[in-house]
């Protein structure tokens, strides 16, 4: 009974941590709304949850193990219920990036300590299913956010997005205290790597500021360079570290393993692409179609429906299947998705529920099995360490997918208004209005195109003729803009093809 308790308070843990690094971005326009923010400083509440989540995974694991994994596992648990009412309270920037920050210091302590407690908690004979349960988790979680987020914003308000923590927190504080060895739980004293530490905090820091604020900054500019190369620097520092330690932050024999080493590249391959739907569709319903925050978070629902049913049975399917063939299915329904986004499922929403399930089979396929595949034969330590790893990892490929698809996002969308801008321009000039009226309507239709979002002019009281030329300029928008979307999906498919061809290399010794 012990066990089952334990197993639902490691499954909470993982799901309120991964359910937070997606749970905002449909929220983000009311949010800003509500706070008098643009959405460009806002973006920062989502950036500081995985920027200080990915940089502290590993030190703070190593440190709670260290000082008492189950004592550190409640004041983690404590943090991130804390931040969550501090930034549901918040009514200005300022604090909501509090209550995010310390929302991110919890989640990096309750996160990795989930998968080793919970794995701790059976014989070795039966982690593999153990291990699939805590993943599986962790790929619905993060699924799962924007459709929660859109729901309960819609119903409840943003603020919701946050309180709907404090009673999972209380719960699992709950049953820790009458679970956990709280009191009489063996320390394991060891010397602390301290030097590789400070270099994984500021690798991670920089690579993770470096790839989410670069489109901000601009890819050329001084502080997007400079974060990069500090982060390259930390890291060879990092490396050197690690190989002489006698108590490594991260044993570098993990990636000894080929197994792991291929497991690790498709974790971040995989939730690079499953963040491209997630992160990019909610935009295009809300900012293209003009659909609210419900209807947007309804319509990528299948996505999070396809990984609950399937993650499960590609989880256990590996007793059955070579995880290679698993793997490799996974990817190939995920460019199927891709490629139907690509060419004409946004123009219809039937066609784009039915891609996003697509994506959500094929992340299914991955999900259930990719960590299982990772743990592999380890043990102890190693074990620790590898459950920490692919946690960074997940966060690397979410922050890849930011700015590599919301940068060539906004690039794309620049070149449809212009090209709109121009289309609408030539249409105006050639109606027989006056040249005043006509100098009016350019720098409407011109403001229009400015902004984030894109809404319809109401033509009802507009002449026929210019009422019809309006109605064609911005049909010729919404499908520029569209197509802006589709360039994204297009440019997408040889790197999950990608996926495919590494996933092949992976050796089964089951089989």
């Amino acid at each position: 009974m012990k066990t089952k308790y334990l197993t639902t308070l490691f499954v909470l843990g993982i799901f309120i941590c991964m359910l937070d690094t997606t749970i905002m971005n449909v929220s983000l326009p009311n949010i800003s709304e509500h706070l008098h923010v643009g959405l460009d400083e806002l973006s920062w509440a989502l950036n500081v949850y995985l920027i200080l989540f990915a940089a502290l995974t590993i030190p703070l694991t190593r440190l709670a193990e260290v000082l008492g994994s189950h004592r550190w596992f409640l004041i983690g648990v404590a943090l991130f219920g804390t931040g969550s009412v501090i930034s549901a309270c918040a009514f200005g920037l300022n604090v909501l990036l509090v209550g995010r920050a310390i929302q991110s210091i919890g989640a990096a302590l309750v996160f990795p300590l989930s998968m080793t407690l919970g794995i701790s908690l059976v014989p070795v004979s039966r982690r593999t299913g153990m291990i699939a349960i805590l993943g599986i988790t962790q790929g619905i979680s993060a699924a799962l956010g924007p459709t929660v987020g859109g729901v309960v914003t819609q119903f409840l308000g943003w603020r919701w997005i946050f309180l709907i923590n404090v009673p999972l927190t209380v719960i699992m504080i709950v049953l820790g205290l009458a679970n956990l060895k709280i009191k009489n739980e063996v320390q394991h004293r060891q010397p602390l790597d301290v030097l590789g530490a400070v270099f994984s905090i500021v690798f991670l820091s920089t690579l993770s500021l470096g790839m989410m604020q670069g489109r901000v900054w601009g890819w050329y500019s001084w502080l997007t360079i400079s974060c990069f190369a500090i982060s390259v620097i930390t890291f060879i520092c990092f490396l050197v570290t690690e190989r002489r330690s006698s108590n490594p932050m991260v044993p570098l024999e993990l990636f000894n393993n080929r197994t792991f080493t291929i497991a690790s590249l498709i974790i971040v391959l995989s939730n690079l692409f499953l963040a491209a739907t997630t992160v990019i569709l909610p935009n295009y319903f809300i900012n293209i179609q003009g659909y609210d925050d419900l209807r947007a978070s309804l319509l990528i629902a299948p996505i999070s429906f396809a990984i609950f049913v399937v993650s499960p049975i590609s989880g256990f399917a590996r007793d059955h299947i070579r995880s290679s063939w698993l793997l490799m299915m996974g990817f190939a329904f995920m460019a199927a998705g891709f490629a139907w986004l690509a060419y004409g499922a946004l123009a219809y929403q039937w066609s784009a529920l039915v891609a996003g399930l697509i994506v959500g089979i094929g992340y299914g396929l991955i999900t259930g099995p990719i960590l299982v595949i990772a743990a592999g034969s380890f043990q102890d330590k190693l074990l620790t360490a590898s459950q920490s790893v692919t946690g960074v990892l997940r966060q690397v490929g979410t922050m890849l997918s930011v700015a590599i698809f919301v940068t060539g996002l906004y690039v794309n969308l620049d070149v449809a208004r212009k090209e709109s801008a121009d289309y609408a321009h030539q249409k105006i000039e050639k109606t027989q209005m006056p040249e005043p009226q006509k100098k009016v309507v350019i720098q409407k239709i011109d403001k229009n195109m400015n902004k984030s979002q894109f809404e319809p002019t109401n033509t009802k009281k507009l002449p026929e003729a210019l009422a019809n030329s309006v109605s064609d300029i911005e049909q010729h928008v919404v499908v520029g803009l569209r197509h802006g979307f589709e360039k994204l999906y297009i440019f997408s498919l040889p790197f999950i093809l990608l996926g495919v061809v590494v996933s092949a290399f992976l050796k089964d010794k089951k089989f």
